[in-house]
């Protein structure tokens, strides 16, 4: 059976989300020097510290504790500072030739994304993905329940194109939410081992049924299979 449809996950699937988060810290660490009298650059590098540390949950409170005494009012102000800033963020270029290599062949795409649903719009722009993207779904516009692992945006895309799940292939790279409830449904699904979650190995239940390293790996695939009548079909559907 032929793919007909390919759904792409946002966050490091079609660019490295470090980047978003760089680009967030930067907008803080500007705001943030005018309160506790360093240097943006210092504050940066202090923010990206933390963030190795730690992770992201609090990120802001040590920042702002390492200068000052605690100060909620900062935190919340740099969180949503954080939240509502326009990133400067851009594809990859092999995901670029991967979006242009489905336009070519006329294989319509679709993003399917958790997340705050202002944020992910403002990726969504930030990355010039409307010339590529037929619709974005993002989850939380319909409530948190229909997010990820939840199959609700999968199936109405389906409904949208008039096709079977099985005709339709998701690219993600999280395996703890992203594949486990559409496989049952049988939508195909790809992993790209990348990102936050890239050393992560979970149960066959939790994976996709194909994983690479990379998008580059996945366009090298299909480039050499251009040429193919059944293109998709011999690399997704055993």
């Amino acid at each position: 059976m032929r793919i007909k449809v390919v759904i792409f996950d946002l966050d490091d699937t079609l660019y490295s989300e470090i980047e978003y988060v760089k680009s967030g810290f930067k907008e803080v660490a500007e705001f943030l020097s005018l309160h506790v009298k360093k240097e943006s650059q210092e504050i940066y590098q202090k923010l990206l510290y933390f963030l190795k540390k730690d992770g992201r949950g609090r990120v802001f409170d040590s920042t702002i504790s390492s200068y000052i005494k605690p100060n909620k009012t900062l935190v919340k102000k740099s969180l949503s500072l954080y939240r509502k800033h326009h990133p400067k963020i851009s594809l990859d270029q092999e995901a670029i030739k991967l979006l242009e290599f489905l336009q070519i062949n006329k294989i319509p795409i679709y993003l399917v994304t958790d997340g705050n649903a202002l944020v992910q719009e403002r990726k969504i722009k930030a990355l010039g993905l409307s010339k590529y993207v037929k619709k974005a779904f993002v989850t939380h516009r319909y409530g948190r329940s229909k997010a990820k692992p939840s199959a609700y945006c999968f199936e109405k895309i389906a409904k949208l194109e008039g096709v079977a799940p099985e005709e339709i292939v998701y690219i993600a790279d999280n395996p703890h939410k992203d594949f486990v409830g559409i496989k049952p449904l049988g939508f195909q699904t790809i992993r790209l081992k990348q990102g936050m979650f890239k050393d992560v190995t979970l149960n066959a239940q939790h994976e996709a049924k194909l994983t690479f390293n990379s998008i580059k790996e996945l366009f090298c695939l299909l480039d050499k299979m251009k040429n193919d009548k059944s293109l998709y079909s011999s690399c997704y559907i055993q």
